[in-house]
């Protein structure tokens, strides 16, 4: 039983954190719902290392190519960003993905504690969510007018990713929309919230890591932690693919619909259950 729990959670975990319907959101509903609120530490940690994995594979040649243009941004700095090649422009890339993670960065650093204190509140969850399917919503209204992006867009979608640290608030949704309000090509937006969800999945699961070392899961837990990660990096994978098509069929309102249905049913069904 525990480890067909497992394999739900990692699914559940893979498929939110890319969809536009907030993994926060939908974690604290389902461990509300049917009990798994004490999961444990262990699983978190191995769960958001599956949908790492999912990124990575997805964005493999993004990732590589920023890798391999690292040690040329002091030269590229130098020359004031002035993009003059495809290794300039993964250079820039990179940049923005640091650009853009200090917000989140700064939040979960000065704020960890109250952000515990809310992670398990499911009315704000589900009121959050309804707050998602009005961002998702007004993606309708958008224009795009720039193939890239520059600096001081990086920082206002980090500031977005780094709302979307109160549980119901889509990571990616916000990211994605607040790149299309600014005018960014509707792939180019999606393309840069998977990258800048790099660092900030691997800065929590390495926070998370350093807490497990101090205390390891039993031996007994190796089988579903296992099937967990798996099934959060399959169902991630699945996830952002499917997300880049609906993107490209410009159809973010079919998110919109759900996390307001659910928000809604989700508030009357917690109220008639008095919970």
């Amino acid at each position: 039983m525990e480890f067909i729990k497992a394999i739900a959670l990692g699914i559940i975990q893979g498929l939110s954190e890319f969809l536009p319907i907030s993994s926060s959101g939908h974690l604290v509903i389902f461990s509300e719902l049917f009990q798994f609120a004490d999961k444990g530490l262990a699983f978190d940690v191995f769960v958001h290392f599956g949908t790492l994995m999912a990124v990575v594979l997805v964005f493999y040649r993004d990732i590589g190519l920023m890798i391999r243009a690292l040690p040329g941004i002091p030269a590229f700095l130098m020359q004031r960003m002035s993009v003059q090649s495809e290794a300039d422009q993964y250079r820039a890339l990179a940049l923005f993905i640091i650009i853009g993670s200090i917000p989140a960065a700064v939040v979960g650093v000065l704020f960890e504690e109250q952000i515990e204190r809310i992670f398990h509140n499911h009315y704000l969850a589900l009121g959050m969510l309804f707050l998602t399917a009005i961002i998702l919503w007004s993606s309708r209204y958008t224009r795009e007018r720039q193939s890239f992006l520059n600096g001081k867009q990086a920082f206002l979608i980090g500031l977005a990713q780094a709302f979307a640290i109160i549980p119901g608030v889509s990571r990616s949704g916000s990211t994605i929309v607040t790149g299309l309000w600014l005018g960014m090509d509707r792939n180019l937006a999606a393309r840069f919230s998977f990258l800048l969800s790099v660092p900030v999945i691997f800065g929590a699961t390495l926070l998370k890591f350093k807490d497990l070392l101090e205390v390891p899961p039993p031996d007994s837990q190796i089988l579903n932690l296992v099937g967990g990660t798996l099934a959060a990096a399959v169902s991630g994978y699945l996830a952002i693919l499917w997300l880049l098509d609906v993107i490209r069929k410009k159809k973010l309102e079919w998110f919109a619909v759900y996390c307001a249905s659910v928000s809604i049913l989700g508030i009357l069904g917690f109220w008639l259950m008095g919970k």
